[in-house]
This record gives C-alpha cells, structure tokens and sequence, in this order.
C-alpha cells in the first residue's frame, strides 16, 4: 500500500496516528510517506523460511526506526508488526511495536486487558475495565 496509493494515503493514516497520539507525540521517520523503507516482512516474504536473509534486510527498517527516537513504533498491518517486532529483538532495539488497531482501541477506552500484550509498561494500566471490580 505504501508505493501502491502514494502519499494521499499516507496522509490519512497520518491524521489518524496524530489523532490517536497526540500531534505532540508523533515522531517521523525519515524518509517518510510513500518514499519510507519496507520491513522487510510483507509479501509472504515473513512466511517463506528465508529468517536470516529477512532479518538481514530488515536492518535498514530497524535503523530508521531507531533514529527517531520514538518510545513506541506503531504497524498498521501483521506482517510489518511481527517483522519489525523481531527486529527489535534481534537487534537489540527493545522498542515496542504496537498495532495501530490497539492504539485506536486504547484512546476509545475499549482495550481489554488481555489485548495489551505489546504495549510498554507506561500504557498496560490506562483506562483498563475490570468489569468484575467495576459493575
């Protein structure tokens, strides 16, 4: 989708993330919008048994991504979440690859408690229902 749609899209996805987020809180990737690197994981290739070639490629996404200095690094699709999660691991990156899915989901209060898996520390409490404690 990222070469596909071009920037308008990006745009979109864009105003979604800051308004999720906060515009305050938004950290961008350099190079950015449709001109951004891939993970390395989409098009089967996170599937195809290739590990070390896919990590290999994968360095450049996790070098962007930690260039920003970003606490948390947001994917929009599964296979980018699972790639770049990995990443994170395998390079020593320890950032946080949260789902946008689960962002919108926290910022309407409607996150469960067993849905926070990959939030950091900082937002596994936020607006958490226990509705056998709540009712």
């Amino acid at each position: 989708m990222r070469k596909a749609y071009g920037d308008p899209i990006a745009e979109d996805l864009r105003f979604v993330v800051k308004s999720v987020v906060g515009e305050e809180n938004f950290v961008d990737m350099i190079p950015n919008r449709s001109n951004n690197y891939c993970c390395g994981g989409g098009g089967g290739f996170l599937q195809s048994g290739y590990k070390e070639q896919r990590l290999a490629y994968g360095k450049l996404k996790d070098d962007q991504i930690k260039a920003t200095g970003a606490d948390y690094c947001i994917a929009a699709c599964h296979n980018c979440h699972a790639q770049i999660h990995e990443l994170s691991e395998h390079y020593g990156g320890n950032y946080p690859v949260v789902h946008l899915w689960s962002l919108l989901a926290l910022s309407l209060g409607v996150l469960g408690p067993n849905e926070r898996e990959y939030l950091g520390d900082d937002l596994k409490e936020v607006a958490v229902f226990h509705p056998e404690t709540e009712m």
